[in-house]
């Protein structure tokens, strides 16, 4: 079957919304100038419907050596953020709200200024002033939406419906500071030359630094030493291993709604155990 213009259309849009979002995570990763992501170069929409995204080659093969080298780089990126709140405290400087993204502004808010597909479903990213307000809307409940939409699935609903008023309380004494993370960093997106580590494939926002292990810990191909190094920098908090469960949950209902419901068991079993 042919598909329309209007298909078309659709079809680019979809792949220019989910480009421009990954160039402007390449980007701020970038500019950070702590841990290396392939130079982003243009978003090109292309004559028959489409786009495509252009980036430097880099040769690249599976993270091995500089696997620790990777978990300090990352800590440091989570950490860059509050780097930049604590210099303008020192200096006494005005806080804005952070929108900009030069090296010298502190972002105070959890968000994006575009909007970022995890897989290819993409994510609101509307700033907000409370972590947990902004992972229940929009990543779990936008998540479960879908799984609404597609499956209407009456155990997920009813699991969701228990669990979202009780995570509030899994953040209680806890400062997050909004972090700029890659977003979906599993060991696909990773790498490494002869140089060092390399990440690629972002779906970045500032959110709390915590979320990014929970999918590198899910599938395998991190290291313990890729973890120890982390936690080197940044030590686990009091709750984390509750929290991790948490945004484990986010990337198994991804997972659903993205493969069909051979995700749905590990889903729901997750919900059962926050529960407890």
């Amino acid at each position: 079957m042919i598909p329309s213009f209007q298909q078309l259309e659709t079809i680019g849009l979809k792949a220019r919304k989910m480009f421009e979002g990954e160039m402007a995570s390449l980007e701020s990763i970038q500019k950070t100038n702590i841990v290396r992501v392939p130079q982003p170069i243009k978003v090109i929409d292309l004559p028959g419907g489409g786009a495509m995204f252009v980036m430097e080659y880099l040769k690249m093969k599976h993270l091995n050596k500089y696997s620790s080298k990777l978990g300090k780089q990352i800590a440091e990126l989570h950490l860059y953020n509050q780097s930049l709140r604590d210099k303008l405290r020192k200096e006494g400087n005005t806080v804005g709200k952070g929108a900009s993204h030069s090296e010298f502004q502190y972002v105070d808010k959890f968000g994006f200024h575009v909007a970022t597909c995890c897989g290819y479903i993409p994510q609101v990213n509307e700033w907000q002033s409370d972590w947990p307000s902004f992972f229940i809307r929009h990543r779990l409940q936008a998540q479960l939406d879908l799984i609404e939409k597609d499956y209407g699935d009456r155990e997920a609903r009813e699991l969701w419906s228990q669990l979202k008023i009780k995570i509030p309380e899994m953040f209680h004494d806890v400062e997050i500071v909004p972090a700029l993370l890659h977003g979906d960093m599993w060991a696909g997106n990773v790498a490494e030359d002869d140089s060092g580590p390399i990440i690629f494939d972002p779906a970045s926002f500032y959110g709390h630094s915590e979320f990014e292990l929970a999918i590198a810990g899910m599938f395998g191909g991190f290291s313990s030493s890729f973890f120890s190094a982390y936690h080197s920098v940044i030590p686990k908090a009091p709750g984390f291993e509750k929290r991790n469960k948490l945004y484990q949950l986010f990337n198994y209902i991804n997972h659903w709604n993205h493969f069909g419901t051979g995700y749905r068991g590990s889903t729901l079993n997750l919900m059962r155990k926050l529960l407890k």
